[in-house]
C-alpha cells in the first residue's frame, strides 16, 4: 500500500478495479464533506468503511458512481473504473455503467423502491434498462435465482406485491437482489443490513462475501456495525470529519487500533456476553463548515497534545498494511476485553418479573393483517421503570405487537391496559394523556419526520400540544431536547433532508422524549445510529429510567444491545412467543432452538460470525 494525503489503498495480487484519488466533495457553501481521500479496491476484496454519522461515508460511497447528493459536488480528484475516469464519460455511457457494472445498495430501502410499482416489475426493469432484449429472455430464471440467494419467496404472488406490503427486512433484501441481479463488478453497500434481524443479516453478509469471492466483485461496505465488519471485510478504513484516520486489515485494526477515535468506537460496541454501561465519545463531530487548525478529532481526544493543534497528522505505518493518521499512534494501546468481572459491568434492575408495579399489561393479543394472523395470543407485563426487549426475525410480529400498544394497529383481539385502564384500540379514541404517556419511535428515520418541517417545528408541535407552552418556552424545551440526544442547537433550523440518517433518528427520539412519556416504545431506534451515538442514547434511556421511572418496550435485532439495555427478553417467532425470561438466561442458556440460532448468528468483535475463509 502506498499512503497518500488522506488516502488508503490495498495491496493484492490483482490490479485495482476501482480507484479514488485525492477526492474532495464540497457543499454549495464550499464546506468540505470529503477532504482529499484516496483509496483503491481490487477485484474480490471487500473494504469496510466505518465512522460516525455525518463523517462523509455515504458521500464517499456514492462518489464511486461519480455521483454527489443534492447540495454537494465533486470539486477535486478523480474516480477511475478499470482505468477509465468516470467523470470524463458522456452521460449515456455513465448511465450504462451505473446499475449494471457498478451497483449501489442504499441505506433506506423504502425510499429506494417505487411505491407505485410491483416488486417483480421493478426487478424486470433492470433488464430492460441495461440488457439487450435477446439477453433478457431468461430474466425470469435469473430473478428466481437471486431471490433465492437473498432468502425471499419465489412464487409469483410475492412478486406481485407492492413495497408497502413487505417488511423492512424484505425491502432491504429486494434492494440487495436488484444490486446483484446483473452481475456487477463493483458493489457499493451503504448500511445494507441496518433493518435486518441477526439471522437474515448473517445470511446476507455470507451471501455478499461469497458473491464477492466467487465473482471477484470489488465491494465498499459502509457500516457503523464494527462487529459485522469482523465477519465480512478484508480491510477497514475508519473515517472522521471527511478524512480517513486509520486503515488496516480487519483483524488487526479491531483488536489493536492505532487511532484514539477507532479505539473509542470499538469500546462503545456492545457485547452479547456482558451487560455494561457503554462508554461514549464526549462532544460531537465537527460540521463541514467548522474550520480549525490541526487534527479534526483533537477537541474530543484525551490524548491530544500541543502539536495536534498545528496541522493534519501524516500517515504513520504502524504495522503491515496498517496506517494511522495520528501523532500519538504508539500511545493508543490495545483494547482490553470486557469480562463479567470488569468494573464497567452494568448491574440492571431485577431481571425476575413480579413484585413491581405493572404500568403496561397485554393480555391475549391476537393481531391480524387482513385475514392473516401475525401475532398469536401474546401477553406481556411491563413494570414501572423496567425495560423489556422484543426480539425475533423480520416478520415475526414484533412491530405489529408494538403498534397494537400505541394504537396504530387496531385489528386485534385481546386487551391493552395502561395504568390500570383498558385502552381503546384506535388512537383517535384515546385521551390526550394516554397519547402523551405512550410514545413510539419508528424504525425508519427517513419516513418518520415531515421533510417540509424544520427540526424546531417538529419538536415544538408536541410540546405545545401536550403542555400548552408559549412559543418561546417551547423553543427552549426543543433546544434542551437536542442537547439530550447530542445534537447541536444549530440543528433546530435544519430540515430532515439536510440531516444524516443518524441525525434524523436522534430528532425522532427527541420528539418522543419531549412528551415526557411513562412508556416509550423503541422500534429499532438505534439501527441507524453509529456505536458512539448509540451508546449515548442507551445511557440517556438508562438515566431516564432511573430518574423518571421510564418504562421501555425495546424492539430490536441487536441482541448485544439487549444485554446492556433490558432486564427481560421476549422472543417472537412467526407471531408466537417461543421464549420469555430474564435476559441473562435467554442469551446465555436459551431454551428454544429458535433463540439459540439468534444468539449464534449475532456477530461479535472477537469472532464476527462464521463466513467463508478470507482470501490470503
Amino acid at each position: 500500500m502506498s499512503a497518500q494525503s488522506g488516502g488508503v489503498g490495498i495491496d493484492g495480487p490483482l490490479a485495482p478495479l476501482i480507484s479514488v484519488r485525492e477526492l474532495s466533495i464540497r457543499l454549495t457553501d464550499d464546506s468540505p464533506v470529503v477532504d482529499s481521500v484516496s483509496l483503491t479496491i481490487p477485484r474480490g476484496v471487500i473494504l469496510g468503511l466505518a465512522g460516525e454519522s455525518g463523517s462523509g461515508k455515504t458521500s464517499l460511497a456514492v462518489a464511486l458512481l461519480n455521483h454527489a447528493r443534492r447540495g454537494a459536488r465533486i470539486t477535486e480528484g478523480v474516480v477511475e473504473f478499470e482505468g477509465t475516469e468516470l467523470g470524463s464519460l458522456p452521460d449515456n455511457e455513465l448511465r450504462a455503467i451505473r446499475g449494471s457494472r457498478i451497483s449501489y445498495v442504499p441505506q433506506d430501502p423504502a425510499a429506494a423502491l417505487n411505491p407505485a410499482l410491483r416488486i417483480g416489475l421493478q426487478l424486470e426493469e433492470l433488464f430492460e434498462e441495461h440488457r439487450a432484449p435477446k439477453e433478457a429472455r431468461n430474466y425470469d430464471q435469473l430473478i428466481r435465482d437471486v431471490l433465492e440467494e437473498v432468502r425471499l419467496p419465489l412464487d409469483a404472488g410475492f412478486r406481485r406485491r407492492y413495497p408497502h406490503q413487505l417488511s423492512g427486512g424484505q425491502l432491504q433484501r429486494i434492494c440487495l437482489a436488484m444490486a446483484f441481479l446483473l452481475n456487477p463488478e463493483v458493489v457499493v453497500l451503504d448500511e445494507p443490513t441496518t433493518g435486518l434481524d441477526v439471522t437474515t443479516q448473517a445470511h446476507i453478509l455470507r451471501t455478499i462475501k461469497a458473491m464477492c469471492n466467487n465473482r471477484h466483485v470489488a465491494a465498499l461496505y459502509v457500516t457503523h456495525d464494527l462487529a459485522a465488519l469482523r465477519g465480512i471485510a478484508d480491510r477497514v478504513a475508519v473515517m472522521y470529519a471527511g478524512r480517513i484516520v486509520e486503515f488496516g486489515p480487519v483483524e488487526v485494526l479491531l483488536s489493536n487500533p492505532r487511532h484514539p477515535y477507532t479505539r473509542r468506537l470499538i469500546e462503545a460496541t456492545p457485547d452479547i456476553k456482558v451487560a455494561r454501561r457503554l462508554p461514549t465519545i464526549e462532544g460531537t463531530p465537527p460540521r463541514p463548515s467548522d474550520t480549525f487548525p490541526g487534527c479534526r478529532f483533537r477537541p474530543r481526544c484525551d490524548l491530544a497534545v500541543a502539536r495536534c493543534e498545528v496541522g493534519q497528522p501524516p500517515a504513520s505505518e504502524v504495522g503491515k498494511h496498517h496506517f494511522s493518521y495520528c501523532f500519538r499512534a504508539d500511545d493508543v494501546g490495545e483494547v482490553q476485553p470486557v469480562t463479567p468481572q470488569s468494573r464497567a459491568v452494568l448491574h440492571l434492575a431485577s431481571e425476575e418479573p413480579g413484585g413491581g408495579e405493572s404500568i403496561l399489561v397485554l393480555r391475549g393479543i391476537t393481531a391480524r393483517h387482513g385475514n392473516h394472523v401475525v401475532v398469536h395470543d401474546a401477553s406481556l407485563d411491563l413494570q414501572l421503570g423496567e425495560s423489556v426487549a422484543l426480539v425475533g426475525e423480520s416478520g415475526s410480529g414484533k412491530t405489529t405487537l408494538s403498534r397494537v400498544i400505541v394504537g396504530l394497529h387496531n385489528a386485534y383481539e385481546g386487551e391493552v391496559v395502561w395504568n390500570g385502564v383498558t385502552l381503546a384500540k384506535a388512537t383517535s379514541k384515546r385521551t390526550k394523556e394516554q397519547l402523551r404517556g405512550i410514545q413510539y419511535v419508528f424504525q425508519s428515520p427517513y419516513t418518520a419526520l415531515n421533510p417540509r418541517r424544520s427540526v424546531a417545528e417538529i419538536l415544538e408541535f408536541p410540546i405545545r400540544l401536550f403542555w400548552g407552552l408559549d412559543r418561546k418556552a417551547a423553543a427552549q424545551e426543543a433546544a434542551e431536547a437536542l442537547d439530550r440526544v447530542r445534537l447541536t442547537r444549530r440543528t433546530l433550523g435544519a430540515y430532515p433532508p439536510q440531516l444524516s440518517g443518524g441525525e434524523r433518528q436522534r430528532v425522532a427520539i427527541a420528539r418522543a422524549l419531549v412528551c415526557r412519556p411513562s412508556v416509550l416504545i423503541c422500534d429499532e431506534v438505534t439501527s441507524a445510529l453509529d456505536v458512539s451515538v448509540q451508546a449515548s442514547i442507551v445511557n440517556l434511556l438508562h438515566d431516564l429510567r432511573e430518574r423518571e421511572s421510564l418504562s421501555l418496550v425495546f424492539v430490536t435485532h441487536n441482541l448485544a444491545l439487549v444485554r446492556s439495555m433490558c432486564e427481560r427478553t421476549v422472543v417472537l417467532c412467526e407471531g408466537i412467543v417461543v421464549e420469555s425470561g430474564a435476559t441473562s438466561s435467554v442469551l446465555d442458556t436459551p431454551a428454544s432452538d429458535y433463540a439459540r440460532k439468534l444468539v449464534a448468528d449475532t456477530p461479535t468483535l472477537l469472532r464476527g460470525f462464521d463466513v467463508l475463509p478470507r482470501p490470503s
